[in-house]
């Protein structure tokens, strides 16, 4: 494949192997898997889900459960608190598929009430510790009144408690993310007992990478719904979900300058291709690093190399004193990303290590 340009990689071999290990993480533990494709937003990766035996999926928004339904996925739930004014939109996957909504108010479940047309499932998003959105986990009173609002509508299924323990992204290791996933659990799981006897079908829904990656105890956890482990990247890495040869996608970026009196080269790729997520370690707000280049591929990172700034199109890269010379202007550069899903929604396409071109979603203009 002739690369001119910044592309992003995806190496087809380390991504099925991360799917099938999280399948056999699920299947160890007696859960169900529902991947979330926020990551990938692609037919054909999610078709190597599909070949592995997954028929359910997650998704961020309705205009994305509406393109992986184009591509006969008939179980989706999207995991977004529920917008009101996409009523439309609800009413008509509703009426196509098996589709579950997320609430988290009784104002919008009034709503929800008043022009649900056809069957859904709702799950009550609930706020464990991570702090972003949802119910508090403890406040029994006010879930307790959403549930019977719920329950009022022929329509709706109740499905159970949904939670993101997004603050596993902060820890530094196993035993911070078994310590944050005890935690969530016990709340989701004395939010199920304390309400069993009324619904004794509600399900627990869990959805972080690091814990579905590294924790053991899935006990009275229902399901598992993470959703960048599909790729991996730096935060994942260094957090401990995963080690830098799981990680499928790396940027490709050509050097277009060098600076030898700062030690830094100049590469074609920069906030609108990776966005603008750091790492700090040493000290230092690293935007990228960069891989050992492979025969088919890439390897571990390169110790001392790092990207250290990104502007739009620039990428300013760190290379150390003793390897400044090996590189050349024109030479491509193999750069992980920080954040894996934000720099595949951002390039919105892929290319395998083939040149096989793979399309993403985009959002309709």
């Amino acid at each position: 494949m002739d690369i001119t340009k910044p592309t992003l990689l995806l190496d087809e071999k380390k991504c099925k192997k991360n799917i099938e290990k999280m399948i056999s993480r699920a299947n160890q533990f007696n859960c169900s898997l529902r991947p979330h494709f926020k990551t990938h937003q692609s037919i054909v990766v999610a078709n190597w889900f599909r070949e592995l035996g997954i028929t359910q999926c997650a998704v961020s928004s309705l205009e994305m459960a509406k393109y992986f339904f184009n591509a006969g996925w008939t179980d989706i739930t999207v995991a977004f608190p529920l917008n009101i004014l996409e009523h439309t939109s609800v009413n008509d996957l509703a009426g196509k598929i098996k589709l579950n909504l997320c609430v988290e108010s009784l104002e919008t479940v009034k709503v929800l009430n008043d022009f649900l047309e056809h069957p859904v499932g709702v799950f009550l998003k609930i706020d464990a510790g991570y702090h972003r959105t949802g119910l508090d986990a403890e406040n029994f009173a006010e879930i307790e009144a959403i549930l019977k609002a719920l329950e009022s509508n022929h329509l709706i299924t109740i499905k159970g408690f949904l939670q993101h323990a997004g603050h596993t992204y902060q820890a530094k290791g196993k035993q911070e993310i078994d310590e944050i996933h005890a935690y969530t659990s016990k709340q989701m799981i004395n939010l199920k007992e304390h309400f069993n006897q009324q619904y004794p079908d509600l399900m627990i829904s869990n959805g972080d990478t690091p814990t579905c990656s590294v924790s053991d105890d899935f006990e009275h956890l229902d399901e598992m719904r993470p959703g960048n482990f599909v790729f991996y990247d730096i935060m994942q890495a260094e957090i401990g979900s995963c080690q830098y040869e799981d990680v499928a996608v790396a940027m490709t970026c050509p050097v277009v300058a060098k600076h030898a009196d700062r030690n830094e080269v100049i590469v074609y790729g920069g906030a609108v291709h990776f966005s603008k997520d750091r790492i700090e370690k040493d000290g230092k707000n690293i935007y990228g690093l960069i891989a050992d280049k492979k025969e088919n591929g890439w390897g571990n990172p390169i110790a001392g190399w790092f990207v250290k700034k990104l502007s739009q199109e620039h990428g300013t890269i760190h290379v150390p004193d003793e390897a400044f010379d090996q590189i050349k202007i024109g030479d491509l550069l193999y750069i992980l990303p920080i954040h894996s899903c934000l720099t595949a929604n951002l390039m919105s396409k892929y290319y395998t290590l083939d040149g096989h071109e793979i399309e993403m979603f985009r959002y309709p203009s």
